[in-house]
């Protein structure tokens, strides 16, 4: 399956489209979405002046054209979905270290590399999405528990390529340990079947449509559903409360300096931006994701995350966990 993965990412990363960029212009590499990134760095670009121009593809495939390109790279900065992805790009020597104060003031250390070479910008929680006609949410304690025979047949599932799932299961082995890591995953496979799906937001559909009764998403494609169809019986269930629980998993998108960027001032600029409270307000209101500035309050439809317990593992270990828990993702044979 690494092979397999591997190759399509080689793959995706040369074909990837080439084309000039203006010498003026902030070049971002963005492993997010478009429409979820786009949005923030045109209101950047309207207060700053400064011309930006983004290339968009997955974010193994961008951290392939960075180690490529070299000192070549017309890339600035590295937006990606997920932390252990740029922790990775920071291990490549593909990010450098910044000492700066309005960074160190403004994100938390537990949502920034040790050197600041990559910082995050918005925080997302892995939660269950269950049909409140069909769920008692008092029935769930834990997401462990969806892995249990009751559950045969009545969830759907993110596939083995999910970032999503590879970091939860990361979590969930950093904490519990292998055995239990396997035992879910096992459980999830055959608690699923077929109902197997690429993106969260086909989960979240499927659960509202009542195909199936839950399943793991992280949380604001809960809430950008019930934006579209404010009466779908779903709802969000953070589970892993409470002294014996591990937490939620938390995952971060965030942004790093390249190392071999030509216009480091305006980088840092954008920087300092999407951690200002306009750029966080954009993440909190657009996107419906947790702002990571701790003066940022989040959506008024989102489950206040200073009420949620969060299980106790570093966003910088999530890199270094990724390879073993492809490993067992593999043994148990998920697609």
């Amino acid at each position: 399956m690494r092979t397999l993965f591997f190759f399509l990412a080689v793959m995706a990363t040369l074909s990837l489209p080439s084309w000039g960029y203006a010498e003026d212009a902030l070049v971002v590499y963005s492993g997010r979405a478009e429409r979820l990134i786009q949005p923030v760095l045109n209101a950047f670009q309207a207060e700053s002046g400064i011309n930006v121009q983004m290339l968009t593809a997955d974010s193994t495939a961008l951290i392939n054209r960075l180690q490529m390109e070299g000192d070549r790279t017309p890339a600035d900065v590295l937006i990606t979905n997920d932390a252990g992805t740029l922790e990775r790009a920071r291990e490549l020597q593909l990010l450098q270290p910044a000492a700066d104060p309005d960074v160190e003031a403004t994100i938390p250390g537990r949502f920034r590399a040790p050197d600041n070479s990559w910082i995050g910008l918005s925080g997302r929680i892995w939660v269950i999405v269950y049909n409140t006609i069909m769920v008692n949410p008092e029935d769930i304690s834990s997401i462990l528990d969806l892995a249990g025979p009751q559950w045969k047949g009545r969830i759907a599932i993110p596939s083995a390529g999910s970032v999503y799932l590879q970091t939860g299961v990361s979590v969930i082995r950093a904490a519990k340990g292998d055995q239990v890591a396997t035992a879910f995953l096992r459980g999830l496979k055959e608690n699923a079947g077929s109902l197997v799906y690429g993106k969260n937001r086909q989960i979240v559909a499927a659960v509202a449509r009542g195909e199936v009764a839950a399943g793991p998403v992280n949380h604001y494609y809960i809430n950008r559903h019930l934006a579209k169809h404010p009466d779908a019986p779903i709802a969000p269930l953070p589970t892993d409360q409470g002294k014996q629980g591990m937490g939620v998993v938390l995952n971060a998108s965030g942004i790093g300096v390249t190392t071999h960027t030509k216009h480091l001032t305006q980088a840092q600029a954008l920087v300092r931006f999407l951690i200002s409270p306009k750029g966080q307000r954009m993440f909190a209101d657009v996107n419906k994701e947790y702002p990571l500035n701790p003066n940022v309050t989040a959506a008024p439809e989102l489950l206040p995350l200073q009420n949620i317990q969060v299980a106790d593992v570093p966003l910088s270990r999530l890199a270094q966990l990724r390879d073993p828990t492809m490993t067992v993702i593999e043994e148990v044979g998920l697609r």
